[in-house]
């Protein structure tokens, strides 16, 4: 093949090596307009994944930059001077100059041509005098730029503000600072990159590098390579002690704003996209250089093993743009964390720390206590102290997060997981049955600290399907007033009501004959804030009279004093999912004229009006909370930012905790689906608005295993986790998780004919007999080593 690559950093470079190496006969010529030594930043970091494909791919690059690596395993975290360190995680990196200079040397010794200091001639041309282009030309590429429509390229352009230095203070291991200033919240992400030099990268938001004077140079223009000596001199003046005395480094040393690169295509006819030019990630969770040699990887293993480059191109990107991408939602994880690390000014410094260690949701408590079990420990503890224990718990050895006690209001709770409310469509005229007190039942004997009931319907007209419970009667409140009693009786759990009202998504079929679909016969009426249906095909609501809200509201009163009477330990008023109260918050489905909409303070007077009858009507000892969907979603929707402000209401008229799901008010909705995907939106609520209120907050979405739930809840980002699917999955979930962390305690109560089951049962047996030795050898049990270079 005839190969024109378009940029000579590591990604260009080390695929040129890689043809080559399969393939001497290949003719690979590379454009770099900069000179040889010309790069910018410090060090590069690596994975010991990427470096054993490294070696296989090429043992004499490998072999190189081997003899240049730094190692260690740390990562120290220091707030505001105080210090924790985690170790087991294994890092190596080196200098990105001495990496250039291995990468160089390769492909000199090959036989690759490369023009330094040249600009590449016309794409046009060299794609059609070549058969494969590669462009490898930067988060700026003018190739991707020239050919956006093929490539679809989005850029998203951040707000914080960051700027790449070095220094001569050779740190241990990585180290995270943060500092709270007289200006705000400012971080440092700093490495060892060799025995005489670290990275030290400052970041902060925008408004923190304001207040700070550090914009002073935001308007300068700087020729090629140049930097920002002002920027130095300060940071050198902020960070004095974390410095120590030694000196801030500069290479073309800038404050920038960091940009996501995304394309909808990595390909176009014989053209490709390599490393920051088809997609960039968040230098908090990884370096760039790693990506780029990974698809450099990739791609020249793709090219020799199809027959023809268009397959081997569309197989490059089938094969890296999946792992790439969900590097880039962790790596956006992480990004938004430090966007808005000011929010977590008020933790203690242990919680801040392993919330900044899990900010991606990629490393878990359980990845911490494989690594550093000590450091695991530690954590537990803490939380524990902050938190309260159950009494008489050893303070050396508390438990599980998930199994500490919690409180909701009033209402003291054994441990802080939450059957959440689903939809069973089983109820005959709104009462509930055998299949409700089994199923609420089973989830109370399996340890749940709290079940919910699902949507309990005010008004028949309030139903979602005819499937769906009530509390318009008294008869049904006998029926939830058995299920209550058995759940009180037998378990230590408590129970919960949910009460709503389906508005315009009422009236129709069951889950399992149409999901949405409105009913063949025996339709209601439905209503809504405005005669807006919720998507194609769905019923067209009548808008909602004055009247018809005046009545509404009495409805969830008389509902809600029938749950007090059946003895329910909490209420909670349903206002997400785009059911009636929803519906009047989201902008998406109401378009009233009147005092009910408009602004969101119009949009919420309903909902709050509902919500402060409800509160009246329940006794102070029972707790009202509300369920909201925090964002919708959609372009015109509530944001994240209108879902904190939605909770600031309802925690200022009373509610006791917030339950924070997303969306469902418009089936146009596009969701970020993924793991635990809500619990940000839970985050920001509870540290802006809940905790100083003293209100609790619960994450609810795709949590699923008890390593998420202890998590979120160390990471302080709820008080607690509700699991609706897992719950359907194993009914004795939370005890399940209690025999599998070895608990024993009051925070997972066995009922007594349970009891036998709280040891896990025997695995299978094995007679394999593990390497011990070998590993004592190799030194595999080192938890905790630092950068200490020969001097």
């Amino acid at each position: 093949m005839r190969i024109a690559v378009v940029g000579g950093g590591p990604g260009g470079l080390y695929f040129a090596a890689l043809m080559k190496g399969l393939d001497a006969g290949h003719e690979i010529t590379v454009w770099e307009r900069n000179a040889p030594d010309d790069t910018f930043g410090f060090g590069v970091v690596f994975s010991d994944e990427t470096l054993g494909s490294i070696e296989g791919a090429d043992t004499v690059v490998h072999a190189h930059m081997e003899r240049a690596f730094a190692r260690w395993t740390d990562i120290d975290t220091d707030v505001d001077g105080t210090t924790f360190t985690v170790g087991g995680q294994g890092f190596a990196a080196m200098g990105r100059k001495d990496l250039l200079r291995v990468l160089q040397q390769r492909v000199a010794d090959l036989g690759v041509t490369v023009h330094y200091r040249t600009e590449a001639p016309d794409v046009d041309g060299l794609r059609a005098s070549y058969d494969l282009v590669l462009a490898c030309d930067g988060v700026n590429s003018a190739v991707r730029t020239r050919y956006a429509d093929a490539f679809g390229p989005s850029l998203d352009r951040r707000r914080n503000k960051y700027i790449w230095f070095g220094t001569d203070l050779v740190l241990e291991a990585f180290q995270f600072v943060v500092k709270q200033t007289r200006w705000g919240t400012m971080q440092i992400h700093g490495y060892p990159f060799s025995a005489t030099g670290s990275t030290f990268i400052v970041e902060m938001h925008d408004d923190v590098w304001r207040r700070a004077g550090l914009d002073a140079t935001e308007d300068r223009t700087y020729a090629p390579g140049e930097s920002d000596t002002y920027a130095a001199e300060r940071v050198a003046e902020i960070f004095a002690d974390e410095l120590k005395g030694h000196r801030v480094l500069l290479n073309n040393s800038r404050w920038l704003s960091f940009t996501t690169v995304r394309n909808e295509r990595w390909y176009d006819g014989n053209v490709v996209l390599l490393g920051d030019a088809a997609h960039t990630a968040h230098f908090s969770i990884g370096s760039g250089t790693k990506l780029a040699m990974e698809d450099a990887l990739a791609l020249a293993a793709c090219l020799h093993e199809h027959p023809t480059t268009q397959a081997a191109l569309a197989a490059y990107q089938q094969e890296r743009k999946p792992v790439v991408e969900s590097t880039q939602r962790a790596a956006q994880a992480s990004l938004e964390w430090f966007e808005n690390i000011g929010m977590y000014a008020d933790q203690e410094p242990a919680q801040l720390v392993f919330n900044l260690l899990t900010r991606s949701r990629r490393i878990t408590f359980s990845n911490l206590q494989e690594r550093d079990a000590e450091f695991a420990q530690r954590m537990e503890r803490e939380f524990a102290r902050q938190q309260g224990a159950h009494p008489g718990a050893d303070p050396a050895d508390p438990g599980p997060a998930m199994f500490q006690p919690g409180r909701i209001g009033p209402l003291e709770l054994r441990n802080r997981v939450i059957l959440s409310p689903m939809d069973m469509y089983v109820a005959t005229d709104g009462v509930p049955d055998e299949f409700h007190l089994v199923h609420l039942g089973s989830k109370a004997l399996g340890g749940a600290g709290l079940v919910m009931t699902e949507m309990t319907c005010v008004s028949p007209e309030g139903r979602i399907t005819p499937g769906c419970p009530g509390l318009w009667t008294d008869e049904q409140r006998d029926a939830w007033r058995r299920v209550v009693d058995f759940v009180h009786s037998r378990t230590a759990a408590r129970i919960g009501l949910q009460l709503g009202h389906s508005g315009r998504k009422g009236s129709t079929r069951l889950m399992w004959e149409g999901m949405d679909e409105p009913l063949d016969e025996g339709n209601w009426e439905v209503v809504g804030p405005s005669a807006l249906p919720y998507g194609e095909g769905c019923h067209v609501p009548r808008e909602a009279t004055e009247d018809d809200l005046r009545a509404i509201t009495a409805q969830f009163v008389d509902a809600a004093r029938r749950g007090v009477e059946a003895g329910f330990d909490l209420v909670e008023v349903h206002a997400a999912h785009g059911y009636l109260l929803s519906s009047f918050l989201s902008p998406v489905s109401n378009r009233r004229t009147d005092a009910y909409g408009g602004s969101l303070e119009n949009r919420l007077r309903f909902p709050l009006e509902v919500f402060d009858a409800v509160r009246e009507v329940v006794p102070d000892s029972v707790p009202v909370t509300v369920r909201i969907s925090a964002t919708d979603w959609l372009p015109d929707g509530n944001t994240d930012e209108d879902g904190v402000e939605i909770a600031r209401a309802f925690v200022e008229h009373g509610a006791a905790a917030i339950d924070v799901s997303s969306g469902q008010v418009s089936k146009d909705e596009q969701p970020a689906f993924g793991r635990s995907y809500q619990t940000p939106f839970a985050d920001k609520i509870r540290h802006r608005v809940a905790e100083p209120a003293g209100a609790a907050v619960i994450a609810v979405g795709a949590i699923s295993s008890y390593d998420d739930v202890n998590s979120i809840l160390l990471a302080g980002r709820a008080d607690f986790c509700a699991l609706g699917r897992t719950h359907l999955h194993h009914p004795n979930w939370t005890l399940a998780a209690a025999a599998e962390q070895d608990y024993v305690g009051p925070g997972a109560e066995w009922p007594e004919s349970f009891a036998a089951g709280r040891r896990k049962p025997p695995s299978a047996r094995t007679d394999k007999v593990p390497p011990r030795l070998a590993l004592l050898r190799e030194g595999a049990h080192d938890v905790h080593v630092r950068w200490t270079p020969t001097p």
